[in-house]
């Protein structure tokens, strides 16, 4: 890992920065796999499950019998830890929703929000290296909550051509029953733009490799949505002399197994700390099963040193952490400073792994730094905010002669010539506005 002590102000922005790669060779791959499944739909995209996730498909569906079979198939232990999961994502999610409130802006103009789902949404869910059903429970119970009409599922079969039976139980729980036997780059342009098979949604959700990551941009350019650019995982620990070493490093290293690409970043006020945080990740890491992908995640992380707290929150912030973990004893202070960060975890029982599973908030969160103007998953993200405005002649009186004035100084005759119209109208009924 590397180690700075006392990085000085004008040094900050710099490791705090994440890597950039030259990625144009990745997006022309990523391009011609989304032309090919936009022009040959379900058979493109059957060609290249057998091709990258070696799984030879007669049909991309996955049946109702698979699904039941799934549900047999899985621990009674792990069916509860998921419903026990799903409640609490449904009540922490369900505390979102959005209460109408009309507010009368002048006498007789009356204007008003409405929150109204979006009708189809794609949840991607990855398999790869480590089946993610946590993550069906994450992207499918808020679309559930918003009432999203149609909620498509892609994951990545195995070699078998059989779906993790922990991700179909997880849909089934969530509620989620178009489920599909697709992964990497063809499902994101299967959802973006459908196929004999599979239906064309508004908005795709989900994490993914950079690959995955890549083919979402390039889709959100034209033809769908989605709900952030996101980067490899990231997790930045806030630490002083009261914090639990063995807990501070067990966070760290349950990030840095997401992948060799994963940036875990302590932050300590305490040099003892820092040094015994360095021996836990080293002994904790011999006794973990992702150990290669954790030692070069560690290649990517940091232990850093600063003098005081108010420097801690300043380099978190400019780091913008997808998760944030504030082991200190003053916590509540610290966590009032937080301006920049995805998730906030307080405290040196709030691990990461609470939220990634069965706190209720959502694990889909910004990474890369964009936790600086996006925000993690959650209601709004499955509803767009819609408008209204109700104006009487009363209303017409009141602004009438704003709209005309304004919309002359833009040199916009019709749209005073709009309201104009109306004014005139009005007159009869309540005379000029004085």
């Amino acid at each position: 890992m590397n180690i700075i002590r006392y990085p000085e102000r004008n040094d900050r922005e710099r490791i705090t920065g994440r890597s950039r790669t030259d990625l144009s060779e990745l997006n022309a791959a990523v391009e011609k796999i989304l032309d090919d499944v936009r022009e040959n739909g379900d058979r493109a995209v059957i060609r290249y499950e057998e091709m990258f996730d070696k799984a030879a498909l007669q049909s991309l569906v996955v049946t109702e019998k698979e699904l039941e079979e799934a549900l047999t198939e899985v621990s009674e232990e792990l069916l509860d830890a998921l419903h026990l999961a799903h409640g609490n994502i449904e009540r922490f999610h369900r505390a979102q929703a959005m209460t109408v409130k009309k507010v009368e802006t002048q006498p007789g103009v009356t204007c008003w929000q409405k929150s109204v789902a979006i009708e189809k949404v794609g949840l991607y869910v990855p398999g790869g290296t480590a089946p993610l059903f946590s993550t069906v429970l994450m992207l499918a119970t808020p679309a559930v909550i918003a009432g999203c009409r149609e909620i498509v599922l892609c994951t990545p079969p195995g070699k078998d051509g059989k779906v993790n039976p922990a991700i179909l139980a997880a849909a089934h729980i969530a509620g989620v029953r178009k489920i599909f036997k697709i992964g990497g780059v063809q499902a994101i342009g299967a959802m973006a733009y459908g196929t004999e098979s599979v239906p064309k949604v508004y908005k795709i959700f989900g994490p993914g490799n950079q690959y995955v990551m890549a083919a979402k941009q390039i889709v959100s350019l034209h033809d769908v949505a989605i709900d952030m650019p996101a980067g490899p995982s990231e997790v930045c620990v806030i630490a002083d002399e009261t914090s639990n070493p063995e807990f501070v490093a067990a966070d760290m290293l349950s990030q840095a197994e997401h992948g060799a690409d994963s940036q875990a970043v302590l932050i300590t006020t305490s040099e003892r700390m820092l040094d015994d945080v360095a021996a836990c990740i080293d002994r904790q890491t011999e006794a973990l099963e992702r150990k290669e992908f954790i030692r070069k995640s560690l290649e990517n992380s940091m232990l850093i040193l600063v003098k005081d707290y108010d420097e801690a929150m300043e380099l978190s912030n400019i780091y913008a952490p997808e998760h944030l973990i504030i082991a200190t004893e003053n916590h509540e202070e610290l966590a009032a400073k937080v301006v920049n960060a995805g998730s906030v975890f307080l405290g040196k029982y709030a691990c990461e792994s609470a939220g990634d599973y069965a706190s209720g908030t959502n694990h889909t969160l910004p990474t890369h730094g964009y936790a600086t103007a996006y925000s993690g998953v959650n209601l709004d993200s499955y509803n767009r905010k819609i408008t209204f405005q109700h104006i009487t002649p009363e209303g017409i009186a009141n602004i009438g002669r704003a709209v005309e004035i304004m919309a002359e100084n833009e040199r916009l005759d019709a749209h005073k010539n709009a309201m104009t119209v109306r004014i005139d109208e009005c007159k009869n009924i309540y005379g000029e506005k004085k």
